[in-house]
């Protein structure tokens, strides 16, 4: 990247990097080393050395002081280093002045996450936002690469080679980002598309979120029986997946599994994959995932919600789910909000403790805007019968006495009343207070909680 091929270490030894990291006064953009040395061993990158330092503001030329450019540049020759990683974000003069100084090359936060996903991608449509994100970031940086060429200089015949091959080179890389975003603007219309089906069909879209290895794929997969990749890595997904699902008590809804997010997440990869993350938007419920373990889980919470807002996705329907419950000591539960409705659950994914109390949240807050009664259907609405079954879930069935279809339903309204329009009929033609078939008949309380399986 950047004009540095990197090496593959497929076949070859794996690179060898020595990390950097500053404190400063700056609390609220401070970086997280633990977190940073999580991202590099992500990346494939071995960190052998780590130098740390302290300063009140950085350096305009080189970030880091003279001495600490000193000392890096001896790491670097001790540790016999391929790359030098700042866990801070690099302006284009300071990448370059430090590549001089240290004779190797450099990178900073924003381009070691670019790194991180193009190893990433599988789909064509993650390979074009992360190759749309890594151009932006690269048009920056382009002098680089031709520092050693002459400059062009006023005059017939002092004009170089240098300078017309950027000029060429920044006018392929703005044509291929055009290009990128027309194909990306056709993804979008398509996912638009699909949004407006799942639309028609009043069918939930319930979007996993959080922050990056708290365990959403894990908890996409016992879900919906899928074999989505799962790894201990950041960014272990990048692709968005959707899958349908059966949530007791509601019905068939949509689950997506979306990237992870991290603190600081740089503002051109949250515009690369503003069409991946437009599945948030059009959510019915956000299926916020926490990992109950972490010790910066508060500050991993704060930072979803930070992206969430800069997608404008703040003002959707959110319940939080705290996973790893059992790395963490936590016996699964509901916690619910003044109002009585469920805000928190705490589950474990990997043992699959506390995941029928999800179930059971998720159906509350899917809740308004859906049936959920005793329906009598006559013995010839056969179709009408069928039809509810594949919109909603039939809690309960049985037959009256003159042949007619008991159904106890629940179902989405505006979907309940359209089906009901197309047999010429309406909610008060096929209401009734309770089963007559006998006192035997099926009954539903939905207020009633499930068996959890625990003592």
């Amino acid at each position: 990247m950047e004009f540095f091929e990197r090496p593959d270490n497929a076949d070859g030894p794996v690179e060898r990097a020595v990390l950097v990291h500053l404190e400063l006064p700056d609390a609220a953009g401070q970086e997280d080393l633990d977190e940073f040395h999580h991202l590099v061993v992500s990346s494939g990158v071995t960190p052998v050395a780590e130098v740390t330092g302290r300063r009140d503001r950085p350096e305009p030329a080189t970030y880091v002081g003279a001495g600490k450019v000193e000392e890096i540049a001896a790491t670097v020759l001790e540790h016999e280093a391929d790359v030098v990683l700042f866990n801070h974000a690099l302006s284009p003069a300071q990448e370059r002045n430090l590549e001089r100084a240290l004779k190797c090359r450099v990178l900073d936060r924003t381009g070691l996450i670019l790194d991180i996903f193009a190893q990433r991608a599988r789909t064509h449509e993650g390979r074009l936002q992360v190759e749309l994100a890594q151009l932006r970031h690269l048009s920056t940086r382009l002098v680089r690469g031709w520092t050693h060429l002459e400059r062009q200089k006023g005059g017939i015949g002092l004009r170089g080679p240098g300078e017309t091959q950027l000029e060429t080179d920044r006018r392929l890389v703005r044509e291929r980002i055009r290009a990128i975003e027309s194909r990306l603007l056709k993804v979008r219309s398509q996912r638009a598309q699909g949004r407006r089906a799942r639309e028609r069909a009043e069918t939930p879209l319930i979007s996993l979120v959080g922050y990056t290895n708290a365990g959403k794929s894990t908890l996409f997969n016992v879900l919906t029986q899928a074999e989505v990749y799962v790894a201990d890595k950041l960014f272990a997904t990048l692709d968005p997946t959707l899958r349908r699902v059966r949530v007791p008590g509601v019905g068939p809804a949509i689950l997506a599994d979306t990237v992870g997010f991290i603190r600081h997440l740089p503002h051109r990869l949250v515009d690369a994959f503003r069409a991946t993350l437009e599945e948030t938007l059009g959510a019915s419920l956000l299926l916020h995932v926490t990992d109950s373990a972490a010790e910066e889980r508060d500050r991993n919470v704060a930072a979803v919600d930070e992206v969430l807002a800069e997608i404008s996705a703040d003002e959707l329907p959110v319940l939080h789910v705290y996973n790893k419950t059992d790395l963490a000591g936590e016996a699964p539960r509901i916690e619910r909000d003044e109002q009585g409705r469920p805000w928190r659950v705490w589950v474990s994914a990997r043992t699959g403790a506390g995941l029928d109390l999800l179930y059971e949240a998720m159906a509350e807050r899917l809740a308004t805007g859906w049936v959920d009664r005793w329906v009598r259907l006559p013995a010839d609405a056969g179709r009408l019968r069928a039809r509810l079954h594949e919109a909603g879930e039939v809690l309960s069935e049985d037959t009256d006495t003159q042949g007619g279809m008991l159904l106890r339903v629940r179902v989405n309204r505006i979907h309940f009343e359209r089906l009901l329009r197309g047999e010429g009929l309406c909610e008060a033609d096929v209401a009734v207070a309770a089963p007559v078939a006998g006192d035997d008949a099926p009954s539903y309380n939905p207020s009633r909680p499930r068996a959890t399986g625990r003592d």
